[in-house]
Parts: C-alpha cells; structure tokens; sequence
C-alpha cells in the first residue's frame, strides 16, 4: 500500500465513523420530527434527549477530520469539491449550526412557542443536513465533480439522480440506525412502551432503506456506471454482506430480540461504505483524479499519518470513554446529582 492510499484509507475511517455516529445522531432529529403531540409525544422527545445529549457535539469530531485530512492531503480534490458543490455544502453547514442551537436552546427558552420553534429548527435540520450531504456524495459518485475550481455545474452537479437518491438514502439510514439504538436507550429507560415503539420504527426504517438501496442500483447503472461497475465486482462481496448484516437485523427486530441488533445495524452501514470505497477505488474524482495523482507531497502524508496516529491513541480511547458512560447513565446521573 502507497503513503497516499493509506491516508486515503484513514480518511474513509472518518468517513464511515461520521457515517455511522453522525449518521444515528441525525436520525435521533428525524424521530423527534414525527413523534407527535400530546404526552406521548412529549415522552418521545425526553427519550431522544436524554440519549443524544452527552454525545451529540462530539460526533462532529469526525467531520472535521474529513475535512481537515481531505484538505491537508488531496488538496486539488478539496477543491475541486467545495468550489462545484458549495450550494449544498452551504446548506448543510448551515443545518448544522441550526440544528445545533434548536437542541441547545429547547431546553433553556421558557415561552411554549420558543420551545416549539427550537424543536422545529432541530427536527428539520436534522433532516435536511443529511440529505444535503448525501447529495454531495451523489455529485461526486456520479462524475460531475471535474478538477479546477468552480469548474463544474454549481446546479446540476448535486441535483441529479445519484445525489436526489443517495440524500434520501442518507436520511434514511441515519433514521435506521437512530431507531435501534433508541430500542436500546429506551431499555435503559425503563420504558417498555418506547422499546416497543422504536422497534416497529426501526424494522420500517430498515424496510425503507433497504428499499431506496434496491431502487438505488438502477440508478447508478443508468447515471454512474463507474460505481455501479465497481459495486457489482471489486465492491461485490462487501455489498453481499451488507445485505447479510442487514437482514440479520431486520430478524431479530421481527422477532423483538434487540440483542445483537446494533452491531448488525451498524455492520451492514459500515460494509456498503467500504464496498463504495472499494468501487470508487482508485479515484478520489471518479475517472477524473486519482488518489496517486491528488495527493500531497510525500512529507505531508507522512505528516497527517503521524497525527492520524496519534488520534487513534489518544482521541478514539477518549470518545470510547465517553459512549461507554453515556450508555452507562453514569453521565445523566452525574449531571443530575
């Protein structure tokens, strides 16, 4: 493996840990979009609160990451994404700064209707950033994202087929993930009710992804050869068990076994991001820019695989830390004593 196909690989850990983390994090905000009125309603978004809380702001960890490593290390890709793509990338940015401050803000504001209108701005946001981001990946995947600044179609370049596609896949899966690991937080609750309620949520979550997915590969054979090739050979075993993992879970979901629901929920996540990389493989622009050809002076990869060490050592047993006492209670139970 080259220096530049390792930072490449270190990046798409990034990705697939904002993915996963980011990814339930959103689709918490999905939920809390359509869990209704009343007191059930009220119970509903307690529980997502209560869940997100400790970990909502540090998920953005890994986008930053993507960011800064992208930058940093294939800069001409960086570019080239942020100068054709910077209509949804504005918004999705702008989602996440609004989405940020309705979750703050819902719990300080007293009127009724301010608490409302945060809870709206969360809700929404949380809902359109993951959909704008999935358009983004759309542009890319689909080759609409030429080399040169601003060289592409500020328009059509994310509203496309691919990008309209894979941002309702985005939100979809996000809402996926979020609703199983609400079974368990509701577990940790204590109540059995909202168990109940984000199981039926998550089996006709994993119903609708899987469903987007499907549609998803007439699609890409029609507006992104490249990656549908990719998919169906060098991404093919990864993309077979992404559906094992997922079907997997929709078993245990139907059979109202929550135990071993997570790891296949998030299995079957982290393989179909995998299997991308190894179709997209080896171009950071699909047939335009090359990982070789991208990346940065051989000093700077040896840099950012240095701090990307360090990170594993020092960042990833923190956040570990972190999720554990936050599955734990242990955090709710500081905050409140």
């Amino acid at each position: 493996m080259s220096k530049a196909d390792a930072v490449a690989a270190a990046l798409w850990v990034g990705v697939t840990l904002y993915a996963v983390f980011g990814g339930a994090d959103f689709g918490a905000g999905f939920w809390a979009l359509l869990a209704g009125g009343g007191e059930r309603g009220r119970r509903r978004r307690e529980l997502i609160d209560w869940a997100i809380g400790p970990v909502w702001e540090a998920n953005h960890v890994w986008l930053i990451f993507v960011l800064v490593v992208l930058w940093t290390a294939f800069s001409t890709a960086f570019a080239s994404i942020m100068s054709t793509l910077f209509i949804p990338l504005s918004l999705a940015a702008l989602g996440i700064v609004l989405r940020g401050s309705g979750f703050a803000f819902h719990k300080v504001v007293s009127r009724p209707r301010d608490r409302r209108l945060a809870e709206a701005a969360f809700a929404i946001s949380s809902v359109l950033t993951p959909f704008f981001m999935g358009t983004v990946v759309g542009g890319i995947a689909s080759g609409r994202v030429p080399i040169g600044n601003a060289e592409g179609d500020p328009v059509t370049s994310w509203l496309n087929p691919v990008s309209l596609l894979i941002g309702v896949l985005f939100v979809a899966t996000g809402a996926y993930l979020a609703a199983v690991f609400l079974v368990s937080d509701a577990r940790r609750y204590g109540d059995p009710d909202l168990e109940r309620y984000f199981a039926t949520r998550a089996l006709a979550a994993a119903v609708g992804a899987g469903a987007v997915a499907f549609a998803g590969i007439f699609v890409l054979h029609a507006d992104a050869r490249y990656i549908y090739d990719g998919l169906t050979s060098e991404g093919l075993p990864l993309v077979l068990a992404s559906g094992a993992f997922g079907l997997g879970a929709l078993v245990l979901l139907w059979r109202r076994a929550p135990r071993g629901v997570r790891p296949l929920a998030v299995g079957a996540v982290v393989a179909v991001i995998w299997g991308w990389g190894a179709a997209q493989y080896p171009y950071l622009l699909p047939e335009k820019l090359k990982i070789a050809d991208g990346a940065a002076a051989s000093a700077t990869l040896t840099a950012v695989l240095v701090v990307f060490g360090v990170a594993v050592v020092v960042v990833l047993p923190a956040l570990g830390l972190l999720y554990t006492l936050g599955q734990r209670s242990v955090l709710e139970e500081e905050t409140e004593g």
